[in-house]
Formats: C-alpha cells, sequence, structure tokens
C-alpha cells in the first residue's frame, strides 16, 4: 500500500473529526432510531429514516477517516533540518517575476489543501513544480492561463 504525505495538523484534525463522531455523533444517531422506532410503524416514519440516513453516513464518514489515517505517513517538518530545499510540509514564499507580487504557500497533503489559507496540495502544480528546489531558484508554472515565473524567495520548515 503506498502511504499518503499528511502534515502533523492534518492527522490530528482528522483524530478529532474521527473522535467526534464516535463519541458523540454515533450514539446521538443511535439515540434517534431508538426513539423514532417507539412512534410504531416505520415504513412511514421519516423521523426513523432520517436517523437511518445520518448514520450511514456517519458510518461512512468513520470508515474514510480510519483508512485515511491508516494509510498516512505524517510528516512533522519541524523536525527536519531546513536547508532552504522544498520539501512536503514547507512553507514557501514566492515572488511573481512577472507582476511582483509576493505569495506564500505551505505544501500539504491533498486531504488539507484550502487555497484561502495559502495550503496548496503536493499534487497541485506549484507544488510539483517547486519540490526539490531552493531558495533562489526560478520555477516555471504551467497554468490553463499560461506559463507562470516564479522566483523562491524563502523556504521555512514551520
Amino acid at each position: 500500500m503506498n502511504k499518503v504525505p499528511m502534515t502533523v495538523f492534518g492527522a490530528e484534525k482528522l483524530r478529532e473529526e474521527l473522535h467526534h463522531l464516535k463519541t458523540i455523533e454515533r450514539p446521538r444517531i443511535i439515540n434517534a432510531i431508538a426513539e423514532a422506532r417507539a412512534h410504531g410503524d416505520l415504513k412511514e416514519n421519516a423521523e426513523y429514516h432520517a436517523a437511518r440516513e445520518q448514520q450511514g453516513f456517519v458510518e461512512g464518514r468513520i470508515l474514510e477517516i480510519e483508512s485515511k489515517l491508516s494509510m498516512a505517513q505524517v510528516i512533522d517538518v519541524m523536525q527536519i533540518e531546513n536547508t532552504g530545499k522544498v520539501i512536503f510540509g514547507a512553507t514557501v514564499t514566492l515572488d511573481n517575476v512577472n507582476t511582483g507580487v509576493e505569495v506564500c504557500y505551505k505544501i500539504v497533503g491533498d486531504d488539507e489543501a484550502e487555497i484561502r489559507a495559502n495550503k496548496i496540495s503536493i499534487s497541485s502544480p506549484i507544488a510539483r513544480a517547486l519540490i526539490g528546489k531552493y531558495e533562489s531558484d526560478a520555477v516555471e508554472v504551467r497554468t490553463p492561463d499560461g506559463v507562470i515565473e516564479y522566483e523562491i524567495v524563502k523556504v521555512a520548515y514551520i
């Protein structure tokens, strides 16, 4: 089985969600099903069917999270010596050579990516172009709008 890279923060978020689903949501839904059963005929009992649907969703999400965690290779970038090389988990400051605009991205796992928080997936075009490069290297990123050239200003392992 291939391991999937994940940051410490990403793994912790999944563990918290799993704990919430198992200790709060699952018991709540079981109680809702029991309460709906007490109302009698299950064929036309909307509360019962809604609770069973929720149960299916929660159980599916629990299995999905457990699978992701079992396949995760949790990487704590703060435990790695900073050589200025762009690696998974690094925070990279880039200068767009054409516009002079500076951007900062953290390279994270696919499930952790959140562009509004400047977290980009390891499999994104920008991250793929950056991995293995060093501070002050020039990088060309192919996008649907054309090629964008960046200079790596800073690489931080935070």
